[in-house]
């Protein structure tokens, strides 16, 4: 009788999630819970925020004043000059026609594979062998201009080679020249692009840590960490914490405004070829400069440092070294693993359901890459003590996941727009589950930007500080955050090997990124 009861029982079972794979209801409950878990440690925060607002407790003193105040200034500076250097060279590089164009616009991802940190680090340490005094606002400013800048590149380019020759000939009809007709018409019509590109450069700027310490610049970053492990001030800290985030939402709303604005400019301009514009003589070498400056400045100053301190090559791998190496890369693995399952699960979730609740949770989950690493830090720090009791290390992998899940994402759901519906529809109509469709049709399919997306959080992971810095276990570093403490305690020549690790793997992140900048490129060359 025991038996029989058991057997139905678990007949039941077997039907109801049988049933739930059919409805894709089991989908749509994943989906919930992965944007709950990426959702959860800011409205911790934000509800600690609150309760020490109405308790009077959070307040900023002077010295966050002045790291807010720090905070603005190196933001509107680096997002002024990286702004001009990557819409200029996403102008020149796109629609100019000049000697190397095609290397520089390969080059302008090499900035990407240089983290602000370890550029910092590495000029600091230079400039105290030449005795050259390498700290202050203006360094930060120029680090982070140049270490970020291809974000606005990479979005007005793909921008300007999309821009109609129609437009721009109308003008050049009317008496209007060449550099007038690039700021009447192909800059207002590239201006939602650029704009998006700078609040992706903003998060970069506001997220810094490592650059910002080493360089002595106050910033919020540096003030939380401050507030939070050497002053014992929690409430400073998060205090600090609400303003970044304040900063942080007005930069994604500036973003998703100038999206919404740039699908309406882009409606009608393609048509016809775009413009070139063949430069020679003083023209040509300016463009030239300016699209060999900031990469060979990005990547030439770490390998110069590099080839002063080859006696560190002699020392070799020693034990310890290698279990440093080992150990970062075993955390990228586990990190890109989970990221990229969640990933996958949302944009599935989001194909499958289209209504407008799984489209808002499957966005609101991306939302981590946007929060600084200092930011989510503190927020899962929240689950350290009781009830959830969480280790460290469970900790550090949640907020890899939480803040590179947009990364994997992003590049899941591009590829997901590719694949025609009606696939879906002719296998769920042979009478196959979702389950069924993703592991024979939609895996194979989709093997390309997986691999691409696990590559680029696997990296990102290795290259992150902040969040790595403020959450890890005890006794337990990794890549860069010992570049951070050798350069801290000026013993910058001893992480060599890190250093140029992280280099290597930041140029291969590079290269992946390389097809977005061809199909900008072969866009424009199947209109002519």
């Amino acid at each position: 009788m025991g038996l029989k009861k058991f057997r139905s029982e678990r007949s039941k079972i077997s039907l109801f999630i049988s049933s739930l794979k059919e409805k894709r209801s089991l989908l749509n409950l994943i989906a919930i819970i992965i944007a709950a878990f990426a959702l959860l440690p800011i409205f911790y925060l934000l509800l600690e925020g609150i309760n020490g607002l109405k308790s009077g407790s959070i307040k900023l003193n002077i010295d966050g004043i002045r790291q807010v105040k720090g905070t603005l200034i190196l933001l509107i500076s680096s997002l002024s000059l990286g702004g001009f250097i990557g819409t200029a060279n996403g102008w020149l590089l796109a629609n100019c026609r000049f000697h190397g164009r095609k290397i520089l616009r390969v080059a302008q991802l090499i900035p990407l594979a240089t983290p602000a940190y370890l550029l910092s680090a590495t000029l600091i340490d230079i400039g105290s062998i030449n005795g050259i005094r390498i700290h202050g606002m203006l360094w930060g400013i120029l680090i982070m201009g140049l270490t970020t800048y291809p974000y606005v590149f990479l979005l007005s380019t793909e921008s300007f080679a999309i821009c109609g020759k129609k437009q721009i000939e109308a003008c050049r009809s009317l008496g209007v020249g060449p550099w007038n007709s690039f700021l009447k018409v192909a800059l207002p019509m590239t201006i939602p692009a650029i704009g998006a590109g700078l609040a992706l450069m903003g998060m970069e700027v506001i997220n810094e840590l490592g650059a910002v310490q080493l360089l002595n610049i106050p910033t919020i970053s540096a003030g939380i960490v401050e507030n939070w492990m050497a002053q014992n001030n929690p409430s400073g800290a998060i205090g600090l914490a609400l303003i970044a985030l304040a900063i942080v939402i007005s930069l994604i709303a500036c973003e998703r405004i100038l999206r919404r604005k740039s699908r309406r400019w882009s409606e009608g301009l393609a048509g016809g070829e775009s413009p070139e514009w063949k430069l020679t003589g003083t023209r040509e070498i300016v463009a030239q400069l300016l699209g060999v400056i900031p990469p060979l400045f990005t990547l030439g100053i770490p390998i110069f440092w590099a080839s002063l301190n080859t006696d560190q090559l002699a020392k070799g791998f020693d034990f310890d070294l290698l279990v440093l190496t080992l150990r970062s890369l075993a955390v990228g693995l586990a990190a890109a693993a989970i990221t990229l399952i969640a990933a996958l699960l949302l944009s599935i979730a989001k194909r499958w359901d289209s209504s407008r609740f799984i489209k808002s949770i499957s966005f609101l989950s991306s939302i981590g890459y946007a929060i600084p690493g200092v930011v989510l830090a503190i927020a899962l720090l929240s689950f350290s003590g009781p009830p959830w009791n969480l280790s460290p290390f469970v900790l550090l992998l949640w907020g890899y996941g939480d803040r590179f899940l947009a990364v994997a994402k992003g590049g899941i759901d591009a590829a997901f727009e590719r694949i025609h519906p009606n696939i879906d529809e002719a296998a769920s109509g042979l009478g196959s589950h979702w389950i069924k469709v993703l592991r024979t049709i939609h895996i194979p399919l989709l093997k390309g930007p997986l691999i691409v997306g696990t590559l680029l959080v696997f990296v990102d992971t290795l290259k992150e500080l902040p969040l790595t810095f403020v959450l890890r276990p005890f006794d337990f570093d990794t890549l860069s955050v010992r570049i951070f403490q050798y350069a801290g305690d000026e013993r910058m020549a001893e992480s060599l090997y890190p250093a140029m690790i992280i280099i290597i793997l930041g140029l291969i992140a590079s290269i992946a990124l390389i097809p977005s900048i061809e199909n900008a490129e072969t866009f424009n060359s199947k209109r002519k």
